[in-house]
């Protein structure tokens, strides 16, 4: 089995996609079959484009609020339990020299 080939697109690219639906009054399978994209990339890139996501300048779409608050949550969730296995192995290790 190989590797799996993913594509990735441009900002400006992703906006002109969308733009030819929004504006022009493309369908987006009419709209994704003449660029060569899958319908679900570009049903993507328009719901990130309507809720103000998809933006010239930034490489990729921005989180909303939650999705960077979810993140920061779960770097602190895995620095916590790396922190308690470290703990949990200095208090076995001290538990054995008292020993």
């Amino acid at each position: 089995m190989g590797k799996r080939l993913t594509r990735q697109y441009d900002m400006g690219f992703k906006l002109s996609a969308v733009e030819l639906v929004e504006q022009q009054g493309y369908s987006v399978p009419a709209a994704a079959e003449s660029l060569g994209v899958s319908k679900s990339n570009l049903y993507t890139w328009r719901r990130q484009y309507l809720e103000g996501r998809l933006a010239p300048g930034h490489k990729r779409a921005q989180p909303t609020p939650e999705e960077a608050g979810l993140r920061r949550l779960r770097e602190e969730n895995k620095r916590l339990k790396l922190e308690a296995e470290i703990l949990k192995k200095a208090s076995a290790f001290f538990a054995k020299q008292l020993q």
